[in-house]
């Protein structure tokens, strides 16, 4: 079969575009520009045109699509007119885990994490899964692989529901807070989309989700079927099993899987990435490899040699007794457990340069934003990055600032990088944070200092 993948060098179509390359299939894409992504596709004989034209799409080919790609895309156009086939992108990578038991690990954060912790210790452990990670992996591997075993994992995206798309027999819940609401309109309908994804799963699928978590609690609650909880809590109710969370030190804890029925077990599991909230995560890939059948103690020792996914605390670099790193945090939420994580392993000050993503998520949660941010000793936040919106008046980095302590709103992130490299001294640390272009700061930072 041929597909042609419309805005390929995306992070999460460029892992659908080699997982089908890899079962045999003919796969062309596109993209505005070139990248690494790109360049990536076309060592392994996918053809890539750079630029987007109707010439560019095969008559035959199925055509992939994400919910970034407008109707107005040529490409997407002529599609339509010939009436091919158009699939969405999580469409497209179910049909590249057909025949395999499908772990989709969904949430408002840690879901990148989770299934890169999830991806790396399944095959340390011996499974060879396969995976689909929206990031790349330790070392700058890819996020995607179609591996040998029976396991596929997969990062399930709830910002457009296309999760919804998956049958999963292990979905994994991280976490349910109000996001996305430019998609949902209400946090109400935010939160039925995961119980509609709690329903997709295959007859006598397994829901894991955390019990330290309000939704994800009342989600085990309300769902039917097995469900495990995990966390540093008890048990939520009417649940089959829980994961203990006993923290014994930094990104150290001893995790107890205590089910209802059988035996119990325990393992010790030491992170190599900072982080009580990676803990948590750690704990839902543990108790995954339970239910695939991997031995705890082997598991616990398989998470520890994760070492973090692309953009998540990811470092650039040090000069002069500075470092500076890079995170993909957007919510208020991921913000605070970056910052926390961060002051847990550097003595110095943090410094951070924050640029908003999208206009809608800044003023809901400007004031949260705030709170969050004034965690750190200094903080400049640029202007948003609207990405799909369109921009909104009087909306900007300015309505976060305003209601901190410490924060100073500089527009243009170039200038943000020359303000924050003026004020760091050795032994600070800076972190660009964002799910937009800041992610380009950190070697013009460096440069500066």
């Amino acid at each position: 079969m041929k597909f042609h993948l419309i805005g390929a060098g995306g992070v999460g179509m460029v892992a659908v575009a080699e997982l089908l390359a890899s079962r045999g299939q003919t796969v062309t894409g596109s993209d505005a520009t070139a990248s690494a992504n790109t360049q990536r596709l076309e060592s392994i004989g996918v053809t890539i045109f750079i630029g987007q034209d109707a010439g560019n799409v095969d008559p035959d080919a199925a055509v992939v699509i994400s919910s970034a790609i407008k109707p107005a895309n040529p490409e997407l156009a002529i599609a339509r007119a010939r009436g091919q086939r158009i699939l969405h992108r999580s469409e497209a990578l179910a049909l590249a885990a057909t025949g395999l038991d499908f772990i989709a690990v969904a949430g408002a954060h840690g879901k990148t994490t989770t299934s890169g912790m999830l991806a790396v210790a399944l095959t340390e452990a011996g499974l060879d899964p396969s995976y689909a990670v929206g990031s790349t992996l330790p070392g700058g591997a890819s996020g995607a692989k179609l591996g040998g075993g029976d396991v596929f994992v997969a990062e399930a995206d709830e910002s457009d529901g296309s999760f919804l798309n998956y049958t999963p027999a292990v979905a994994i819940v991280t976490n349910i807070e109000p996001d996305h609401l430019d998609h949902y309109g209400t946090e109400e309908a935010f939160q039925q989309a995961f119980v509609d994804f709690a329903a997709c799963r295959v007859r006598g699928g397994l829901l894991i989700g955390c019990g330290d978590d309000e939704g994800a609690a009342a989600l085990l609650q309300a769902a039917e079927g097995r469900r495990w909880s995990y966390g540093t809590g008890n048990q939520v109710p009417g649940t089959d099993a829980h994961i203990k969370i006993t923290i014994t030190g930094p990104g150290t804890a001893t995790l107890t899987f205590q089910p209802n029925r059988g035996p119990h077990a325990s393992a010790t599991v030491r992170l190599a990435v900072p982080g009580d909230h990676m803990l948590l995560n750690a704990a839902s890939a543990w108790a995954t490899g339970i239910e695939l059948g991997v031995d705890p103690e082997t598991m616990a020792r398989a998470l520890g040699t994760f070492r973090g996914t692309g953009r998540r605390f990811e470092k650039r670099g040090t000069k002069n007794s500075i470092d500076v790193y890079d995170d993909y945090a957007h919510h208020p939420t991921e913000v605070e457990a970056t910052i926390r994580a961060t002051a847990q392993q550097s003595e110095g000050r943090i410094l951070v340069v924050f640029q908003p993503h999208l206009y809608s998520r800044t003023q809901n949660f400007a004031r949260e934003f705030a709170k969050a941010l004034d965690l750190a000793d200094d903080v400049i936040v640029t202007g948003v990055y609207g990405a799909r919106e369109e921009p909104v008046e009087g909306v900007d980095g300015f309505l976060i600032t305003d209601q901190m302590v410490r924060g100073e709103f500089v527009e243009d992130m170039h200038e943000a990088a020359r303000v924050i490299a003026s004020r760091a001294q050795p032994g600070d640390l800076i972190v660009t944070m964002g799910a937009g272009s800041v992610t380009k700061l950190g070697p013009e930072i460096l440069d500066l200092l």
